[in-house]
């Protein structure tokens, strides 16, 4: 979003400010996304406000609170992003014109093209900076919301086989985040969220940071809301033929990460693993292979 819809009342009224209103305008004016999809807490730190001042700033602008002003600025942003219906229909276009097979053929090809950059060395830098910073941490929060849930439970999954230092942030009861509130600069908050970003999962990546728990993120831009407040960022692509965006790297990354901080265990983690499987055993989780007939 270039322009946030109250831009035009902003500049004309801006004369007229107190300097504190002035300095959260002028927040307003310069980075409307925020406005969108970020808490007024945060925006209010990153303008060097309380967040009174900004109430009080969309109070002079006319509106009851700031919610309200937070609301257009999101209407905005959704009139700026086609929407699964939109991108549904030109997918259902291009499937029509060109056949199923054509369709299944460019997703492929899309992905192919993805994994390869997630393999360039820039990545890869990434990748093994972030798990090593969930290695040397004491707990690992894991939280993804809708399309990203898969991503971050495969790792939890993943790491609750070689251990206890995985704590899944889940939606069941509506308690999800309520484990965070015992995180500490020890431990590590590992999240996943791509565009349209879940406003939850933001919101508590924010939390965490504000008492000092790093965050991990797993999103798809440089400038997307998780990668403003994380010490480690891995970027995935979500570009497809499809009209719902692929979560497939960022998959593929989950598995690397799970993989890498689950090697990073050493013995006590094959001791964890033998647990498991006499575990699994014991409650016969898993089919036996049939024997062939003699």
């Amino acid at each position: 979003m270039d322009q946030g819809p109250l831009a035009e009342r902003i500049v004309a009224e801006f004369e007229g400010m107190s300097a504190q209103l002035q300095t959260a305008a002028r927040y307003m004016l310069d980075n409307p996304s925020d406005v969108a999809l970020l808490s007024m807490r945060e925006q209010a730190r990153r303008a060097g406000v309380q967040p009174a001042t900004m109430t009080r700033l969309a109070q002079y602008l006319g509106f009851e609170g700031y919610d309200v002003v937070r609301d257009s600025y999101a209407a905005a942003v959704r009139i700026g992003y086609p929407g699964f219906a939109g991108k549904a229909g030109a997918q259902l276009r291009s499937q029509k014109l060109k056949g199923d097979r054509a369709q299944a053929s460019e997703m492929l090809d899309s992905l192919a093209a993805q994994f390869a950059r997630l393999a360039r060395p820039q990545m890869l830098d990434r990748v093994v900076a972030a798990a090593r910073r969930l290695s040397a941490a004491r707990r690992i929060y894991c939280l993804g919301l809708r399309s990203s849930h898969p991503v971050v439970w495969h790792i939890h999954y993943v790491l609750s086989l070689v251990g206890e230092k995985s704590v899944l942030l889940d939606g069941v009861a509506g308690t999800g985040a309520d484990a965070i509130g015992r995180a500490t600069d020890d431990d590590v908050l590992l999240v996943a969220s791509v565009r349209p970003y879940t406003r939850q999962t933001v919101e508590v990546a924010e939390y965490a940071a504000g008492r000092g728990v790093p965050v991990v993120a797993i999103t798809d831009s440089e400038v997307a809301p998780l990668a403003q407040i994380a010490a480690e960022v891995i970027l995935v692509p979500t570009q497809t033929p499809s009209f719902l965006h692929t979560m497939a790297p960022a998959f593929a990354v989950a598995e690397i990460l799970a993989a890498v901080v689950a090697g990073h265990g050493g013995e006590q983690a094959l001791a964890e693993i033998r647990r498991t499987d006499e575990h699994h055993a014991a409650l016969n989780v898993h089919l036996k292979p049939r024997l062939g007939k003699k």
